[in-house]
């Protein structure tokens, strides 16, 4: 019986591409202020996995990781197991981790959670008034998403998208809406990597992104928690449409 060779362990070193800026991370900072060893690992390697440097179904040996780090397995470790609670690896005993191919099930699951909090996150921002600064850089979103289209730049686009969305959902004011949304932001981001240059080309989003300002300014939480919810439905049928005819 033959052995199927195990996938290489990729270079962890960035691989020089455009990617939105999102995935181009600042180490989250541990209680004393400073990003101690674990919280940089824990950035390196999660900017890797998102920008799609390593790819689904790699595995990343705990020792060679740090060592491409240069930094001990101890805090690549804590790394790793943080990576695991996100949901986009899984660890390997005396392996390291293994990074999970994007599903089409699980972004149906998970678009279905970020449909039903989003839509309520708009309601609110809308109901509850948003701040002047928010509404600016939403409106910027709208229209560096246009001008990104008008350039055929989709990484610009999908830059300018992750914002809009970011900040919607930073203005809701329902701090467990904000966790809960985070909690599953990074498999939703790494799979809309991957269909990027497969999907059609966003014309409409930018049209419900625009409609759904107009409605926020207006205080209308009807309408932006109907449209918010149809935009994201639209969005993740086409996402799991895409997933599911992947190789």
């Amino acid at each position: 019986m033959t052995t199927k060779p195990r996938k290489k362990s990729p270079d962890l070193k960035p691989v020089p591409r455009k990617v939105p800026t999102r995935t181009r991370l600042t180490p989250v900072a541990s209680p004393s202020g400073k990003p101690n060893q674990a919280d940089i690992a824990y950035a390196r390697l999660r900017e890797l996995i998102l920008s799609g440097a390593i790819a689904p179904g790699s595995f990343v040996l705990e020792l060679e990781a740090a060592a491409r780090l240069g930094m001990s397995r101890t805090p690549v470790r804590e790394a790793m197991v943080r990576l695991r609670a996100e949901g986009i690896v899984e660890i390997r005993a005396r392996h390291g981790m293994r990074v999970l191919p994007v599903s089409a099930d699980d972004m149906r699951e998970i678009y279905e959670v970020l449909t039903s909090l989003e839509a309520t996150a708009a309601g609110l921002v809308a109901r509850r008034g948003i701040a002047k600064e928010a509404l600016v850089s939403l409106n910027m979103a709208v229209a560096n998403m246009d001008d990104a289209l008008d350039r055929d730049d989709l990484e610009a686009w999908a830059q300018a998208d992750e914002s809009f969305h970011r900040t919607l959902i930073n203005s809701c004011g329902n701090r467990r809406i904000i966790q809960t949304v985070d909690q599953f932001w990074s498999q939703a981001h790494r799979a809309r990597l991957l269909t990027l240059r497969l999907r059609p080309k966003p014309t409409q989003s930018n049209r419900e992104h625009a409609a759904l300002v107009r409605a926020i300014a207006k205080g209308d939480a009807d309408a932006a928690m109907r449209l918010h919810q149809e935009h994201r439905e639209r969005a993740g049928r086409l996402l799991t449409d895409l997933l599911s005819k992947l190789p």
